[in-house]
């Protein structure tokens, strides 16, 4: 086949600028060839290089004791004792979602679900954050209905359960939805297994299904903007089979007992390409990769094709070749490929051959280690303006407000589509806190859930992205977990424009100062980059997915209190009603500035809740976030069948969004107190569980009206 000459088109049309393509030329010291400029284009995209990121990345905090592997492989990997680790990553799918949502949200499920398990780690876990645009929009009902049903027919098919997320509605997000997908799984401490290959002459092997031409280029789609050719793109989203998945998992995990594997790597963003640099690179290796011996689903396919094609459910490893055998009957027992598609070399080189023709040879850490890297010029975002004429609305009707809207209503419509039982280690499904899964072998239970808010983050970047960490340690507190450590996934606008990347910068400070404080390192991770349509750029949206570890089941804490309990409130409240729920559901305004996190007063609330529980004190906790003491109150009361009776109806009281606060059920409300005062840690009794109402002071919502408007809320809009 005749490859097309490198044109200033070309090289525009492969997202390379011409600065960088003359980086190419000085490394090489020629014109690429077609397939060589391909593979440049995959590596030095934002989505794999992170190469407007880097520099910010290097500053979270990423290790601790409990930490056995940072950022920068797969997953990261978090001890839990009992010679067990829990393996956890959260990744974006965002483009390929809004293109063609059903296999967009499908095959990023498989694809973070491979990079737990390529780790020697079973998947026990899945979680997702979607962001989607107005529900008036004539696009959001597909995307929300696509999104779903290709998150539910992934991972229901694959058998792994959904435990938590999150959902959101605005208009920022009307030309690009984000679809972050979480999984979690468990491995033996000694029994994990890494990418960086070694050995000289090593067989590289290819592993699972066929190459096919679906999702070439799409990690280049990745990291540019959408304009009015947004449907030209669909070539580039991935299909997945879940069924093939579940097959290519047992096979893998098989393969590690076998003790065949040196080092393996998940075939995600840019396919081949970017599988066998990472090992090469990782392991100060070269590697050749003789493209003829691929297995390959669709005829006549270039090297162009089979280097940057994203067919799901595909390993690259490297092979102890005295046990190729044994590794061989493994996959044909799982009737999935096995093809030995190349071998590791001495030197630094990058060599891709097809039927005996060089297609590319390149220096291979330049494709990584020499990837660009950008100190994007960036603008602070300005102070906001605090919120001075503060509204003032009935109680009762404020709440009804927020509990019929599409941001507050239930999730059930969208989790009773995934399956959260499989596994049957469930233990708190959905609509909690956190979700929590069993550990096998052990007393143990882990807590999962994922957390922002994107109106703090664009008021003020460096306050939400503190937030964002807070309201992921209050989740994992209120069930009753040891927060352990966080991944995150930082959707942002285009990173050249100043007013952005100053968002990221402003963010990625404030996470990481929560991050430190709290004792929850950042151990994996991913950055969405591009995400605007006709310039138009989503909110800033840092979301973070925490793990926490519980002693045992009887250390977690349920949101629904008992029939006489009291309610203790926890945390100061001064009715903080900037960028609030109530100001934007009620008053379609946002404005004011976010609310101040104080990481001191954060770490003193959780601890104190987590003694309370061990003290056997509390028989419920929920935090307090969006909609404040007001909507916490009401989750409390939808969760047991029975009303609260609150003594004021003040608005800034009822919906203020003051953070580090929770608000407990007790039995013993002085011995609460006490513990409280013990700790140094504000606390006042604030209401009762009783009645059929949902009071506060004089303002009254019957429970039956509030639950029809829950129930409905999200799921008449959507259908």
């Amino acid at each position: 086949m005749q490859e097309p000459a490198i044109t200033e088109q070309l090289i525009k049309d492969h997202g390379l600028t011409p600065d960088e393509y003359q980086v190419i030329l000085d490394l090489i010291g020629r014109e690429p060839s077609f397939t060589e400029l391909g593979i440049f284009s995959a590596m030095w995209n934002e989505h794999c290089s992170y190469k407007s990121s880097k520099k910010w990345l290097r500053t979270l905090p990423t290790t601790g004791p409990q930490v056995i592997c940072g950022p920068g492989e797969n997953a990261g990997i978090v001890d839990i004792g009992d010679g067990q680790c829990v393996v956890f990553k959260m990744e974006s799918h965002n483009h390929p979602s809004y293109i063609e949502p059903y296999q967009g949200a499908a095959t990023g499920v498989g694809g973070i679900l491979r990079d737990v398990f390529t780790m020697g780690a079973r998947p026990i876990a899945a979680m997702n954050s979607l962001s989607f645009g107005e529900l008036s929009h004539p696009k959001t009902k597909s995307l929300v209905n696509g999104v779903v049903e290709g998150i539910g027919g992934y991972g229901n098919c694959f058998g792994v359960p959904t435990v938590g997320g999150e959902v959101r509605f605005h208009s920022a997000y009307n030309g690009n939805c984000l679809v972050n997908a979480f999984a979690a799984g468990l491995a033996d401490t000694d029994k994990i297994f890494y990418s960086a290959a070694s050995g000289i002459g090593m067989p590289v092997v290819y592993l699972g299904a066929k190459t096919g031409r679906d999702g070439v280029g799409g990690a280049t789609m990745a990291s540019a903007e959408f304009d009015d050719t947004i449907e030209d793109k669909r070539p580039t989203v991935q299909v997945g089979d879940p069924f093939t998945e579940k097959r290519l998992m047992e096979a893998t995990l098989e393969l590690m007992g076998t003790g065949a594997v040196i080092s393996i790597q998940d075939m995600g963003a840019a396919g081949l390409t970017c599988s066998a640099v990472e090992m090469g690179d990782k392991g100060s290796l070269g590697v050749r990769l003789n493209l003829e011996d691929v297995p390959i689903r669709e005829e006549h396919m270039s090297a162009y094709e089979m280097m940057l094609s994203e067919s799901q459910e595909r390993m690259l490893m490297v092979l102890n070749p005295a046990l190729e055998a044994e590794a061989k009957a493994v996959f044909e027992k799982w009737d999935l490929d096995f093809a030995i598609v190349g071998e590791t070399l001495a030197e630094d080189r990058f060599l891709v051959t097809l039927n005996g023709e060089v297609k590319a040879d390149l220096p291979l850490k330049a494709l990584s280690g020499n990837a660009p890297e950008y100190s994007r010029p960036w603008e602070e975002t300005p102070a906001a303006t605090p919120l001075t004429d503060m509204p003032e609305v009935d109680a009762a009707k404020g709440l009804l407000a927020l509990l019929s809207s599409e941001n507050y209503a239930s999730r059930a419509w969208v989790y009773e589509q995934y399956d959260t039982m499989v596994m049957a280690d469930t233990a708190v499904r959905p609509g909690s806190d956190a979700g929590v899964v069993r550990v096998h072998d052990t007393s143990k239970a882990l807590a999962f859930t994922s957390d922002v808010t994107p109106r703090y983050c664009k008021a003020n970047p460096y306050e939400g992205g503190k937030q964002a960490v807070a309201e992921a340690y209050r989740n994992l507190c209120a069930t009753g977990a040891l927060p352990l450590a966080t991944t995150d996934n930082l959707n942002f606008g285009n990173p050249e424009k100043p007013e952005i990347m100053g968002q990221f910068v402003g963010c990625v400070k404030g996470i990481g100062d929560a991050c430190s404080a709290l004792d929850m390192p950042i151990v994996s991770g991913n950055v969405s980059l591009y995400n605007e349509t006709d310039g138009v750029g989503i909110l800033p949206t840092p979301t973070i997915g925490a793990v926490g570890i519980l002693p045992t089941l009887d250390a977690v804490i349920g949101v629904a209190p008992n029939a006489g309990d009291t309610l203790v409130l926890i945390g100061e409240t001064a009715g903080h009603l900037g960028q609030s729920a109530l100001l934007k559901e009620v008053f379609n305004r946002e404005d004011g500035d976010a609310p101040t996190v104080d990481l001191k007063a954060e770490r003193k609330a959780g601890e104190f809740v987590r003694a309370a529980k061990a003290a056997g004190l509390i028989s419920a906790a929920h935090d307090l976030s969006d909609g404040g003491l007001a909507l916490a109150a009401a989750d409390m009361a939808l969760a047991c069948g029975v009303g609260v009776k609150t003594q004021t109806g003040n608005t800034g009281w009822c919906f203020g969004e003051d953070q580090a606060r929770y608000l407990l059920a007790t039995t013993d409300a002085n011995a609460v107190l006490a513990l409280a005062r013990k700790q140094a840690v504000p606390a006042a009794v604030i209401g009762t569980v009783e009645g059929s109402d949902i009071c506060f002071g004089d303002s009254t919502l019957s429970l039956a009206k509030a639950r029809s408007a829950f129930d409905t809320g999200l799921a008449q809009k959507v259908a």
